[in-house]
């Protein structure tokens, strides 16, 4: 439904906020909580503190006697990792004149602030993750490497993988591409991007994943567990709008407020190509 009179806000407002959430949400990797958990914080806050639990090592009782011996207290020391919030916004002055679709300008600014999130959350992992050894063509026995990695390091819950096209384009083409199914994800992002399950990693691959985005020479992607890092949600994809007379339109405000950190380094691993 086109939009071009000051006065029809109900045309403009539902559809253009339908459009921008729905969009973001299916265009990310990462807002729906599928590959990394979020944690969703009160409105106004604007730091998260996330508890990292330390192991520790469980007692032995040999002793089958009905006896007065107690298990001695193990304390669980713990440390917190900060998440910072940060602002993703989309803007743009929708005027009066000109019979402009507030869904198809929807879809524009939810696309922008999903692309700007899922940017920030690879460069994180490029970031924070422990580096593998040199993938150079990326291929099978790399991403069993890898595993082999974090299953050392004691992560044994589902990894989750995201490489760039290219990267998959390599793998793809070493083993076969029959080797790869789809499979049923939440969002649209998740079922396009899904490459295969490799070594018992669910392998995806998105634009956002590759050296030029991250700003990491030689950075191909990167593998995880759930448990390597949190998404602090403070306020979840949203659009605003407000008129402006010296404009004769309305400004329209796509907004995230979100961040991502590194909670545990040892549970992923960066595939870095060194040559």
């Amino acid at each position: 439904m086109a939009y071009n009179t000051a006065y029809d806000l109900d045309s403009l407002v539902v559809n253009t906020k339908a459009a921008t959430v729905y969009t973001a949400q299916e265009n990310s990797l990462f807002l729906s909580g599928g590959l990394i958990p979020i944690v969703n914080l009160p409105a106004g806050s604007i730091t998260a503190q996330i508890p990292v639990m330390g192991s520790v090592t469980a007692t032995k009782l040999t002793s089958a006697s009905h006896d007065a011996t107690d298990i001695s207290v193990t304390n669980v020391g713990d440390t917190k990792v900060t998440i910072s919030a940060n602002i993703y916004a989309a803007r743009d002055v929708l005027r009066d004149l000109g019979a402009i679709d507030p869904a198809e300008l929807g879809r524009v600014l939810g696309q922008s602030v999903a692309k700007a999130f899922d940017t920030d959350v690879m460069t994180a992992l490029a970031g924070g993750l422990t580096a593998s050894a040199d993938t150079g063509t990326l291929n099978v026995d790399d991403i069993f490497d890898a595993v082999a990695q974090i299953r050392g390091a004691g992560e044994f819950g589902q990894l989750y993988g995201i490489i760039s096209p290219a990267a998959a384009a390599e793998l793809m083409k070493s083993i076969g591409a029959q080797a790869y199914a789809g499979g049923d994800f939440q969002t649209e992002a998740l079922r396009n991007g899904f490459v295969g399950t490799v070594g018992g990693v669910r392998l995806f691959q998105s634009a956002f994943a590759s050296a030029t985005a991250t700003g990491v020479t030689g950075f191909k992607g990167a593998i995880f567990g759930m448990d390597a890092a949190r998404i602090a949600m403070f306020k979840n994809v949203d659009l605003e709008v407000q008129r402006r007379a010296a404009a004769v339109g309305n400004d329209i405000v796509a907004s995230l407020h979100a961040g991502m950190g590194i909670v545990d380094a040892t549970r992923g691993v960066k595939l870095i190509d060194a040559a």
